[in-house]
């Protein structure tokens, strides 16, 4: 089991990786914003991403990885390698049959899955109909996915979380070089960014071979649906497929709300989300990497004590990281948001309209990132059904508050659903580990909450101050923009953290568990 301090040396690292693939993320919405600005084309582009992006979160990386790893663990601790080696080798030959033939039927199917997905296209021919080509071309996606996932789970149980983190880098590097450079070369355009998915899933595949290799995990073919750990697998998979999905489920709805929407509403959501998904992979998914394997030792091995202690330990991070990254988001949602995208198609219409989304979604930041903290402690323990209810019951919350909010808050009341979904989520789950009592808070939680608050007043000051009127950004240059927001983010890191400091924390407390 790792310690306290290696816990923390593998966040830094995963992080790290992590925000490469971020910043290389907005470099690459940067150069779609400027190249395709917010429309037709990319509206249909991203409905046709998101759909092999949805059963990757949903089967792959999601439940798959939820219900995988543990047993990962428990056979690598109690059963040897020889086990080991075969449970991996009989998982990756199912999954690789079971999404192969997914990916075949949603090429064939791809009209039947945006008439379903996004019906609001079916208005428009010309949208549809290019929808539908893209969807056939990124399908496969979800095939590279599923077997990426795969060799992350088991380079992560075996601590060697660098290389998954590093490469969806792959990704975004296609996508920017497709984009700049073989766009001319398609009719229409947007073509390119269909096949560099296509070309981003295999490179990543392909990245991560070579680390199997090493540690001896390679999967070979060995088809045995019916060995006793497949079966465990698929028995989890099942429940899981809704206990870690529901903001996948939400977002592919409010997808078919939006399309009813004005054009330009579905890209509006699609880039608040993109800046949204930076502080949650950049500290949820990576925290949710490195938890998992480690609490599932934890149980495995029966060291109740340390379960608990690792989810305070991730609860404290969660809350210190996430609520400044929140309020900073939407206090400077349009500084962002112009600086990074008005330019070439992106008007500043399309700032101020993503701009009410983002801020909806920075509502339930704090709430989807401790969902990352709180759901594996209850998959690490094998547990199902707790989370499965309280999925069902968010993504019901979820749809009554989109219904309530779209007639006047339009594409922003989509975000809003969400953000408050994830903050439902995550206090139902907190509910449930401690009324089951694998979670036990240690003392000193009322003192850390006061500093935390005193620590955001002095940050929102600051940046209420130094941003000044939002419509001076939509004129600036992009340079004069870029000064005056490093200076301000500059200025709000060090006054927060400075704050911290001054009332008592310290990264040694961080070290151990708290």
């Amino acid at each position: 089991m790792s310690s306290p301090g290696s816990l923390l040396r593998s966040l830094a690292t995963v992080s790290g990786m992590t925000l490469l693939s971020r910043v290389l993320g907005f470099v690459r919405d940067f150069v779609i914003a400027r190249s395709f600005g917010a429309g037709l084309m990319t509206d249909a582009f991203f409905v046709a991403f998101r759909l092999p992006n949805l059963l990757r979160r949903l089967f792959a990386e999601g439940a798959f990885s939820q219900a995988f790893v543990p047993l990962l663990a428990e056979y690598k601790n109690r059963q040897g390698d020889g086990e080991t080696k075969q449970l991996v080798d009989r998982v990756a030959t199912l999954l690789f049959v079971a999404v192969a033939l997914v990916a075949l039927l949603g090429i064939v199917g791809a009209p039947l899955l945006i008439h379903v997905s996004a019906p609001g296209f079916a208005a428009d021919a010309n949208k549809f109909s290019l929808t539908v080509e893209l969807t056939r071309v990124t399908f496969p996606y979800i095939l590279f996915m599923a077997l990426v996932a795969l060799a992350a789970g088991i380079l992560n149980t075996w601590s060697r979380f660098a290389l998954p983190a590093f490469t969806p880098v792959l990704l975004n590097l296609a996508m920017i070089g497709m984009a700049l450079f073989a766009a001319p070369w398609f009719d229409p355009p947007v073509l390119a960014l269909a096949w560099a998915v296509f070309l981003g899933g295999m490179l990543q595949l392909a990245i991560q071979w070579p680390a199997l290799r090493r540690i001896g995990m390679l999967p070979r073919w060995d088809w045995a649906p019916r060995d006793a750990g497949v079966r465990r697998i698929l028995t989890l998979m099942g429940p899981a497929v809704i206990g870690v999905s529901v903001a996948q489920v939400s977002l592919l709805i409010n997808t078919i709300f939006a399309s009813f929407l004005p054009s330009g509403s579905v890209s509006w959501l699609y880039y608040a989300d993109r800046l949204m998904e930076f502080p949650a992979g950049l500290l949820g998914a990576a925290l949710g990497t490195i938890l998992l394997p480690s609490l599932a030792r934890c149980h495995a091995s029966a060291r109740h004590q340390e379960f608990s202690e690792l989810l305070d330990w991730g609860l404290r991070l969660t809350l210190m990281l996430t609520l400044p990254a929140a309020l900073g988001l939407a206090m400077l949602a349009v500084p962002l948001l112009a600086t990074l995208f008005q330019h070439g198609a992106f008007s500043a219409t399309d700032v101020l309209q993503t701009r009410s989304a983002l801020v909806a979604y920075s509502v339930g930041l704090a709430g989807l990132i401790l969902v990352k903290v709180l759901a594996p402690g209850f998959y690490a323990r094998q547990e199902i059904r707790t989370p499965v209810r309280i999925a069902i019951i968010t993504l019901l919350a979820t749809q009554a508050m989109n219904l309530a909010f779209i007639g006047w808050l339009k594409h922003a009341g989509l975000a809003l659903s969400i953000g408050l979904a994830s903050c439902l989520n995550a206090g139902l789950l907190f509910q449930g580990l401690r009324r089951t009592d694998a979670y036990r808070p240690l003392p000193g939680w009322r003192s850390f909450l006061v500093k935390l608050g005193v620590a955001m007043g002095l940050l929102a000051a600051v940046l209420w101050f130094a941003m000044g009127e939002e419509s001076a950004w939509l004129a600036m240059s992009f340079g004069e923009r870029m000064a005056r927001l490093t200076w301000i983010i500059a200025a709000g890191i060090g006054t927060y953290f400075l704050a911290l400091f001054a009332l008592g924390f310290r990264i040694r407390d961080f070290r151990r568990r708290a």
